[in-house]
């Protein structure tokens, strides 16, 4: 009698707690108009200011709009900085003080590429520093402020012929997605006073990086306190993809003379310089593999192999800044649950620092940085609020949250998440579940698989607008992290190597049952989905395993063979399955390992969403499974729009697509 009492009171708390969210407005995909993106946080040289780019969907002409908002650190005032541009980014200031400079796009009458400009902080006017040809990629300031570098990709050596109309272009690795030849990129130097007179301190067939997303940004161009020389990141070709053969030089800009810096000559990207000029840090392939942990080295200011300052701390690193004295720095990455930030010294020593429920955002980055005082910002979310802008004093200090751009969206209704923790092959994993809005313990609710993509990333528990829209339908939502994925470590990680689907799947499908055994869940209304790597596990479980009542791949992998011919990471696809389908018996495995070998098997009504000009993943790969699911007499749908792209960079498309998806879970399941 008393257990069930206890049962029943229980019960009642539950159904109590997410009942008084009922009266909020529901949270669905129209809302993401409402969402603002935060981007790119930087402290003004005395610290006592950020600046960062905030974005707002403007539906009428389907773009986002941005601005640059400057917070001050200890009231949390906002001072709108810079409007009125398109495509603004990276803001930077001087080291003296007097400028704010971003990128932003020209004017037609300017040219209309991307350029440099420059804020007075004084007088607030803005003048167009640059005027490149080709538009500005990325950019640095040197440490006296007279000066700025920045990336440019050069124009094609053959521009005089392809005018006349011979466009014809040798194709190597990885260029298979373009319409012309790939030019490289180089540094240039521009003068702030002289009111924009640019100069070419670089040439050749080799380049600068040039990223694709997702990804990490590009590797900053970082200058030596003296103001002389400073380190950029060389590859082979014009254009990177992933090419471990990226390599950080040393640039005098007074010779022009370039030489290797660390000497490794495999992986090595992202260098920053110690404030005091004594110490270089930069991400490194733990063993020059892509599917190692990426780790963090430090060398002396001289150059030469440095040292791994993280293995101790067994994580994939995305970020390096320094503090101010030179003895430490801030790291970020994933972190089993959540993604983590850490102060690490040169001796390897790691401190968590404590974030309570705030999650540090992650894009294959941590948007982080680091005042002359020590103090750090980030930007982060909450599974209840989504990105906004955190402050601490110092290491030790609790985050405060400086701004409230999100605040509307916070207020709506929102599903509780929880993590969830099951074992396979003697592998620990978590997986992310979302509740419905509307739950009510007395009644059952269908459920939608999110499977994250990568392999080389992780669901954790922070504000995720599709999962809260799934919630808001009355769907209870699981993201599932698997082996392969980067929360875990070394051995985690690396786990996936030769083994794409198989024992992926399984701890996929451990930690369905463990969720399944929850007793508000209906286990015969059951959806699996995901996008990239997560439509590959799609197409995987659907071909595997029964009892899916519907499907949703988007941008799946579901041939290994076509992923390493036609991909602009084809490197990542042949160091994870042992080398070359094109060699020995290695096409057996890839076989064996790509969904589409199973595809027949897949009874679940499948929708197929995917962007015409993926460069990542070729929608070709779509074309195999539509024909496969057709062909069987399988429903199957195949929606795609013409976008050049892995992701949808409109606002109108990202909520085009999500309607798709989640009207096909409501068809299906419900």
């Amino acid at each position: 009698m008393f257990m069930k009492s206890c049962i029943t009171i229980f019960s009642f708390l539950i159904f109590s707690i997410f009942a008084a969210g009922q009266s909020r407005k529901p949270f669905q995909i129209e809302d993401y108009t409402k969402l603002a993106t935060l981007t790119d946080p930087q402290f003004s040289p005395d610290g006592r200011s950020l600046s960062l780019v905030v974005s707002k969907p403007d539906i009428e002409k389907n773009h986002f709009v941005p601005a640059i908002v400057q917070v001050d650190v200890h009231s949390g005032k906002n001072e709108w900085l810079v409007s009125n541009y398109e495509n603004i980014s990276q803001p930077r200031y001087s080291p003296d003080s007097k400028y704010l400079s971003f990128v932003a796009k020209a004017p037609p009458d300017a040219g209309g590429k991307s350029q440099i400009f420059i804020l007075s902080l004084q007088d607030k006017t803005i003048r167009q520093l640059t005027h490149s040809v080709t538009g500005v990629l990325y950019y640095s300031w040197s440490p006296l402020s007279d000066r700025i570098a920045f990336a440019s990709q050069d124009e094609p050596s053959n521009k005089e012929q392809i005018s006349k109309g011979y466009t014809a272009f040798e194709v190597r690795d990885n260029d298979m997605f373009l319409e012309a030849a790939p030019a490289p990129a180089h540094i240039w130097l521009v003068d702030v006073a002289s009111g924009g007179v640019e100069r070419r301190v670089t040439s050749g067939n080799w380049g600068l990086i040039v990223v694709i997303p997702p990804s990490a940004p590009a590797p900053a161009l970082t200058w030596f306190p003296d103001g002389r020389h400073l380190l950029f990141v060389q590859v082979p070709s014009a254009y990177s993809g992933d090419n471990p053969k990226r390599s950080v030089q040393k640039l005098d800009l007074l010779t022009g003379a370039i030489e290797p810096f660390i000497r490794s000559n495999a992986y090595e990207s992202h260098p920053a310089i110690s404030p005091d000029g004594s110490s270089v840090s930069y991400w490194k392939r733990k063993n020059d593999n892509s599917e190692d942990l990426n780790e963090l080295f430090v060398t002396a200011s001289g150059g030469g192999k440095g040292h791994s300052v993280s293995f101790k701390l067994d994580r994939d690193l995305y970020r390096n800044v320094w503090f101010p004295d030179g003895q430490k720095m801030l790291v970020g990455g994933h972190d089993d649950n959540k993604t983590s930030l850490w102060t690490l010294d040169l001796e390897g020593n790691s401190k968590k620092l404590q974030l309570g429920n705030v999650c540090p955002s992650w894009y294959f980055w941590t948007e982080t940085a680091v005042s002359v005082s020590g103090a750090i910002a980030f930007l982060g979310s909450t599974p209840e609020h989504p990105a906004e802008l955190y402050y601490m004093s110092s290491p030790d200090a609790t985050p405060v949250c400086l701004t409230h751009f999100n605040q509307e969206v916070s207020e709506m209704q929102l599903g509780k998440m929880e993590t969830v923790r099951w074992e396979t092959d003697g592998l620990s994993h978590c997986g992310i579940l979302t509740y419905p809005v509307s739950f009510d313990p007395a009644k059952k609710y269908p459920l939608v698989l999110v499977i994250h993509g990568g392999p080389f990333a992780a669901s954790v528990e922070q504000f995720v607008r599709f999962s809260q829209v799934l919630s808001n339908k009355g769907f209870f939502v699981f993201e599932p992290n698997y082996r392969g994925s980067d929360n875990m470590g070394s051995a985690y990680k690396k786990a996936i190597v030769q083994d794409a689907g198989a024992g992926p799947g399984r701890d996929v499908m451990d930690g369905l049952a463990k969720v399944k055994a929850i007793p508000y869940i209906d286990s015969a209304r059951i959806g699996v989905s995901g996008w990239s790597y997560g439509g590959f596990m799609t197409v995987w479980l659907a071909g595997h395993y029964s009892g899916w009542k519907a499907a949703v791949p988007g941008a799946a992998v579901t041939d290994l063979s076509d992923q390493y011919n036609l991909s602009d990471y084809s490197v990542n696809r042949a160091s994870a399955m042992g080398g070359s389908p094109w060699k020995g018996e290695n096409m057996k495995k890839y076989e064996e390992q790509s969904p589409i070998t199973m595809a027949g098997n897949i009874k679940a009504p499948t929708l197929i969403l995917g962007n015409t000009g993926d460069p990542r993943v070729p929608i070709g790969q779509s074309y195999k499974l539509y024909h496969a699911l057709k062909d069987n007499g399988t429903p199957v749908k195949f929606i795609a729009w013409p976008v050049k792209a892995h992701n949808a960079s409109d606002p109108i498309t990202q909520m085009e697509r999500d309607r798709y998806w989640l009207e096909w879970m409501e068809k299906y399941l419900k």
